[in-house]
């Protein structure tokens, strides 16, 4: 099965446009779980395990393990391996580089932790992308135009008259030749996502930046859907996360969770075919 075809019956089955970021922080977890790595573990599971049927996709953030060393990486092996196979699986990684290096960090991503989608970084260009384009059944988000302040020392700088952001998009729409190709777009440029929507053609589009980064949720939507005529999900991590500081974190985890997909399908037009 594609990674689009799987992530497409994950929002379908689960009534749900929500990616959770796993971005687990051990300073920020609640005092139940300690700040172990098996603390940490134990947090990941019991957030996934109360939402998992109700979320579209997981993207855990590798740079949240990577920096715990060796002990991080297993455990993020292990969280991948604890994720429903059935949701989508997100590695967060923003890689982006040419050669060799590209392959091995594509085989990491894919094969090692066996994500089904990846972000990556477009500046080196198409032969940067290449290797993570070339697992056809796998998918890359090519960060477009990020939530981020920093966003405007180059993404928005004007080139040919047009932002780089939309140079970004119109050619990662030439490299979606097998389906598996989408972008990353900032909830907090709203008035931009309804133009890269346009560029983008039918390619998804990862939303972050709702919540505590301040983007508005129904723009978000409606404009990287295009009104839900197209794919596009949002993701969210500490409002869900980190919704609790007691032992019922899960639950309110799974609350925070149930209360955005309600917000989100009450944006869905009636259907009156049949009144």
């Amino acid at each position: 099965m594609s990674a689009i075809k799987k992530l497409q019956q994950n929002m379908e089955s689960h009534n749900s446009l929500l990616c959770v970021g796993l971005d687990v922080d051990p300073k920020r977890m609640p005092k139940c779980c300690g700040d172990t790595i098996k603390g940490m573990c134990r947090f990941a599971i019991r957030i996934i395990e109360a939402t998992s049927d109700i979320v579209a996709a997981y993207k855990p953030n590798m740079g949240f393990f990577e920096a715990l060393g060796p002990d991080g990486l297993s455990l993020l092996k292990l969280i991948c391996q604890r994720i429903p196979k059935e949701t989508t699986i997100i590695l967060d990684g923003k890689r982006g580089d040419i050669g060799h290096t590209g392959d091995f960090y594509a085989k990491a991503i894919f094969e090692i932790y066996g994500a089904d989608w990846t972000t990556v970084n477009p500046y080196m260009g198409y032969d940067s992308v290449r290797p993570f384009l070339e697992y056809k059944d796998k998918g890359a988000f090519v960060l477009c135009l990020t939530s981020n302040p920093g966003a405007r020392d180059f993404q928005q700088q004007d080139v040919y008259n047009h932002p780089l952001y939309h140079h970004v998009a119109r050619k990662a729409s030439s490299w979606n030749k097998d389906n598996n190709c989408g972008l990353v777009v900032g909830a907090t440029y709203p008035d931009q996502m309804t133009k890269i929507r346009e560029a983008a053609d039918e390619m998804p589009i990862l939303i972050p930046g709702v919540g505590a980064q301040g983007g508005d949720l129904e723009k978000a939507v409606m404009g990287g859907t295009d009104g839900f005529k197209k794919p596009a999900i949002i993701n969210v991590s500490r409002s869900v996360l980190y919704a609790s500081a007691e032992d019922d974190f899960d639950l309110a985890a799974r609350a925070v969770v149930e209360k955005l997909n309600g917000q989100i399908n009450s944006l869905r037009k009636p259907d009156t075919t049949d009144q």
